[in-house]
Parts: structure tokens; C-alpha cells; sequence
């Protein structure tokens, strides 16, 4: 248990510090885009195109965070099999609070009390949670429920990705539920996936699962690089926790026999719900304040650093500097998995 509860809370991270990285990327790579006054951005409905996601995903910032993604993609799949999915899940989600501290320094933002009160929610949550955590379930399923997984990530993702594509610049909330569903896809087939543990190549790769974690890992990550690019409203990055954290975490009860302490299973919900609510107040919070976005010119749930929208400040937020407050990234701008 502790050395899941370790593995988990350094995945998280690796996650939050990455998260950081790709929100400096990718709006770098947006003021750069509005200052060519480029119209190759952006889609006819509004959202960023294929290019500008390729942008700003090889700005230095964007890769350093991509490598510290795949270091907590690792260490988040071996939490997975030593914890309890709603566990694992949950303390892994809970790198919006290293998003929120790493961002005072990064991206410029200043926490208000109500912030610093919801990250210490979601802290006093995790430790309800690893009290009330029991043995995680044996993980063992029929060959069938692999081979649902992946059509459901396929149809996840593929008829996701279509639907954001089409809603353009109003796809924030949804681009970060539909990343949070695939990145709890990817923990649910971790934890059911053959051949790892002990480990035989053949069986691995004759798994379902292997490819349902492959294609809601990648796709996960493309629609949060879209979410990110877009600008997460006050919803997007709690929709993000909640279908990273809430669905695996009943597939892993219902599903795959994970369990309480005897006796702790109230403390488990508690702590569970109280989690979520923490994360969805921390992004909620996070969201500009009206005078912000009145001295930046954007609309209440947009980004004030939407591709095409021109610059919003001659100061760049990035490492080792801070923007003005007024155009400082939002804490809801920097959603993870």
C-alpha cells in the first residue's frame, strides 16, 4: 500500500509539473500565431487546426512536459495495480494542486484564498482515501470485456475528437471531459491488461486492452493539448477530474473488485466525493475574475489567450518569469490528466 500510494503521488507529480509546462507551451505558441495574424490556426468553426496543436506541441516547454506525461504515465500504471482504482485514480488527479503552486511561479498566477482553502480540501480528501483503501481486486476478466474497452476508447476518442473538431472554440468543457474519460480508460485497461504481471510478450500484445490504453492515452492527450490551446472555462478541467477519476473508480468497485477497509466504507465515499468536489472547486476558482477579463477584452469562459485573438500581453508567462496579473493564465487554463 505505501509503495502504491508513493508510486501514485509521484505520477501526480510528474503530471502537475507537466501540466504546467504544456499550458506555457501552448499559449506561447498562440500569441506567436495571433502576432503572424495567421488564419491557418484556427478551424472554420473557431478552434485550433491540426497545425497549431502541431505547434505547440514541439515548443520546448510542451516537450519537457510531454517527457514528465510519460514518466507519470508509468508510474500512474503501476499505482493502478497496486491500488484500488479509486484511489490510484484519485491521488493521481490530485496534481491540480501541484498545477496550482507550480503555477504561482510559472504561469504568473496568484492563488486566492478560496484556492489555497480547496487544495487543502482535496489533501484532507487523499488522506480519508488511504485510510479507508483496502486490497485492490484481483483485475482478472474475460477476453470480451478487452475487446469493449477498446471500442469504447476508439468510439471515445475518434467520435470525440470529430465533435470537438466541430464545435471549435466552444469544445473547452467538453475537449476536458472527453481527455478525462480516455485517461481513465487508459487506468482501466492498465489494471486489466494481460501479460504484464508476470510479464509475456505474446500475451501482451495479443490484448485488447494493450491498444484500448494506446489509443486513450494518445487521445487523451490530443484533445488536452486542444483544451489547453482553447482555454478551459470553469467546467472544463473539473469535467477533466471527473471522468478521470469517477468512472474508473466505480468500474473498479463494480468491475474489477476493489474494496474498503471493513468498516470504512463510509470514509471511503467521503473521502472520495469531498476529492472531487476539492478538484472541481480548485479549477472553479481557478476561473478569471470578471475585472480580468474585462482589462484583457474577453468574454466571461473564454481564454484570454485564444489563437487569433491577438496577444494578450508584451509579457510572456513562462519559466523563471511572471506576467502582469491581469493576463496571467488562469489555474483553470491548466487542466490534467
Amino acid at each position: 500500500m505505501i509503495i502504491g500510494l508513493l508510486t501514485a503521488v509521484a505520477a501526480s507529480a510528474c503530471y502537475g509539473t507537466g501540466s504546467v509546462l504544456q499550458a506555457v507551451g501552448s499559449r506561447k505558441s498562440a500569441r506567436q500565431e495571433a502576432a503572424k495574424a495567421s488564419t491557418t490556426g484556427v478551424t472554420q468553426h473557431g478552434g485550433p487546426s491540426l497545425s497549431s496543436t502541431a505547434k505547440a506541441a514541439v515548443t520546448w516547454e510542451f516537450m519537457v512536459g510531454t517527457v514528465l506525461d510519460f514518466i507519470g504515465f508509468g508510474l500512474g500504471a503501476l499505482a493502478a495495480r497496486l491500488l484500488p482504482l479509486f484511489l490510484s485514480q484519485t491521488v493521481i488527479s490530485a496534481n491540480l494542486v501541484i498545477t496550482a503552486v507550480l503555477s504561482i511561479k510559472l504561469l504568473g498566477i496568484r492563488l486566492s484564498r478560496a484556492e489555497w482553502g480547496s487544495i487543502s480540501v482535496v489533501c484532507a480528501a487523499l488522506v480519508l482515501l488511504a485510510t479507508a483503501a483496502g486490497p485492490e481486486g484481483s483485475g482478472h476478466t474475460p477476453i470480451a470485456t478487452h475487446w469493449w474497452l477498446l471500442v469504447a476508447s476508439v468510439v471515445l476518442i475518434g467520435g470525440g475528437t470529430l465533435i470537438v473538431r466541430l464545435l471549435g472554440g466552444r469544445a473547452a468543457i467538453l475537449a476536458g471531459l472527453l481527455s478525462g474519460l480516455g485517461f481513465g480508460a487508459l487506468g482501466v485497461g492498465v489494471r486489466v491488461l494481460n501479460g504484464a504481471d508476470p510479464f509475456h510478450l505474446p500475451t501482451l500484445l495479443a490484448d485488447p486492452a494493450l491498444y484500448a490504453i494506446l489509443v486513450a492515452g494518445l487521445g487523451g492527450m490530443y484533445l488536452h493539448t486542444v483544451a489547453l490551446q482553447i482555454g478551459s472555462v470553469n467546467g472544463a478541467t473539473a469535467a477533466l477530474v471527473v471522468g478521470e477519476t469517477v468512472v474508473p473508480g466505480i468500474l473498479g468497485v463494480v468491475w474489477l473488485g476493489d474494496a474498503s477497509r471493513p468498516g470504512f466504507a463510509w470514509v471511503a465515499v467521503l473521502g472520495f466525493v469531498v476529492a472531487v468536489a476539492g478538484a472541481v472547486a480548485v479549477a472553479w476558482f481557478g476561473e478569471p475574475e470578471p475585472s480580468e477579463q474585462a482589462a484583457t477584452g474577453t468574454e466571461p469562459g473564454t481564454n484570454r489567450e485564444h489563437p487569433g485573438a491577438g496577444p494578450a500581453t508584451d509579457t510572456e508567462a513562462g519559466p523563471g518569469r511572471s506576467a502582469a496579473a491581469p493576463s496571467a493564465p488562469s489555474l483553470a487554463a491548466s487542466p490534467k490528466r
